[in-house]
């Protein structure tokens, strides 16, 4: 199966590892960078670049880039495409990118578009940072545009392949909202946790709860500050919702009154608890 990448940073860097590491692929990519290019080549992610040539036996056309250079980096590979190739993206939002992938359909109708967003990073970019296990066991998420059925199971088995526990098929409208909340309000609150004046002089008496909240507030700025304000109807919701009830516990401490700090505390953890459970399916 012949592969494109074009974006050869943590994600696209780390699938073009993934993809040699697995065997019985080849590898085409493409960076704007000479120098990710380079590295791409030295470390093993590619076997050679993507060109308006080499994409014409492309069987899948992977876009890992912000969402906002998507339509523009794929305009020179698409007529050249091959009848039923697979376009498919990484973008961390996926409103924008499909509405973009359904004009496309409508102008190259013998391609296949799938807006995708692998549930998979790191506090690191770069394809000095990528690595060959960066997918294994995470979530992929396909937003369909215009694949029938047989062939959006193909791309699902081919996530799979690659490492992903499972693929989850939904509406870009969902995506965005639950992305709001399960990624992007994340690092703005680690982001802003970090920011306390005791943070620099902690040490010593920090656990592994310092460890998993501050974790993410590093963090590629360029890139985040884009996806969120991209989706910053679905971010202001979650994060007011968020300010509401962090105010409570404040109130809580203001007022001196343990039977509602203890209250919103419980409330807390068992919905932590219930949540658990039923991911679990222990319910």
């Amino acid at each position: 199966m012949k592969i494109g990448i074009i974006g050869l940073g943590l994600m696209g860097g780390s699938l073009g590892k993934t993809l040699k590491k697995l065997g019985g692929f080849t590898v085409y990519g493409y960076d704007i960078s000479d120098t990710t290019m380079l590295k791409a080549d030295m470390v093993g992610a590619i076997n050679g670049v993507l060109t308006e040539e080499t994409c014409k036996d492309i069987d899948m056309l992977i876009v890992s880039l912000y969402p906002s250079s998507f339509l523009s980096s794929i305009e020179r590979f698409l007529p050249n495409l091959k009848d039923g190739a697979i376009i498919t993206d990484f973008c961390g939002i996926k409103r924008q990118t499909v509405k973009e992938m359904k004009a496309l359909a409508e102008k190259y109708p013998n391609l296949v578009f799938v807006g995708g967003h692998p549930m998979a990073g790191r506090e690191f970019s770069g394809i000095d940072r990528a690595v060959s296990t960066l997918f294994d066991k995470a979530s992929m998420i396909l937003c369909n545009v215009n694949a029938d059925i047989f062939t959006l199971e193909q791309v699902k088995k081919f996530y799979l392949s690659l490492g992903f526990s499972e693929v989850v098929i939904t509406t870009p409208e969902y995506h965005d909202r639950a992305i709001a909340f399960t990624s992007q309000l994340c690092h703005i609150v680690s982001n802003a946790f970090i920011k306390n004046d005791i943070a620099t002089e902690h040490f010593g008496y920090s656990a592994g709860s310092y460890k998993d909240l501050t974790r993410v507030a590093r963090l590629n700025p360029e890139m985040w500050a884009e996806l969120m304000i991209e989706n910053k109807d679905n971010l202001k919701n979650e994060l007011g919702e968020f300010i509401d009830n962090i105010s409570k516990y404040l109130d809580a401490l203001n007022l001196g009154d343990k039977e509602q700090l203890k209250s919103l505390l419980k409330e807390g953890n068992e919905r932590k608890l219930s949540i658990d459970s039923k991911k679990n399916g222990t319910n």
